[in-house]
């Protein structure tokens, strides 16, 4: 039996793909469910990601940043989402981060820690997206300021304001709802 031509060029885009999965799958998934709040959305949304990545398997050498290309990928499909009529007549549920829970705290802690975290989590899911995608990356994901530009396409002037307001309005609104952060 003859082997295919590009046979060993589709196994290296599979080990490929597979890889990308393994790294980004489940943060791609925690930032999408952070637009839709959805969280079997989220990871639909995340799948539709996978897919357009093997599509342009052969013009990742051309892209400079990865992680910025895959999660703006990310970002625009959950805001598509998000603005078609479909999603508007959905009625969402909360509890963004519960998945980030540690499982080696004692029982008493355990549900003080997973308190706050919902709560928290309940802050950042009630602010505008523009603050949220901001305080989301940069605090949960970690990302620095230069990459969020490349990301979010925004200048790092006005990413710095959104934290910066997001922050304040976060801070507002954990002590509105009588949060005194101890």
């Amino acid at each position: 039996m003859r082997k295919i031509k590009n046979e060993s060029w589709l196994d290296d885009r599979d080990a490929w793909l597979e890889s990308i999965m393994d790294e980004y799958g489940e943060r791609l998934t925690k930032l999408v469910y952070n637009y839709v709040k959805d969280w079997s959305l989220a990871e639909d949304i995340v799948q539709d990601v996978f897919i357009t990545c093997y599509k342009h398997y052969e013009k990742t050498n051309e892209i400079i940043s990865f992680k910025a290309w895959i999660y703006r990928l990310a970002i625009n499909k959950s805001k598509d989402v998000l603005k078609s009529s479909a999603f508007r007549n959905v009625v969402m549920n909360a509890g963004l981060f519960a998945f980030f829970t540690s499982k080696d705290l004692v029982p008493e802690k355990d549900v003080v820690k997973r308190s706050e975290e919902e709560f928290l989590s309940r802050c950042v899911l009630s602010l505008p997206v523009k603050y949220r995608e901001v305080i989301t990356l940069y605090y949960y994901e970690e990302c620095s300021i230069e990459e969020m530009k490349g990301m979010l396409g925004l200048n790092p002037n006005t990413i710095k304001t959104r934290l910066n307001r997001g922050r304040n309005k976060l801070k507002n609104m954990m002590e509105r709802w009588g949060y005194d952060g101890e």
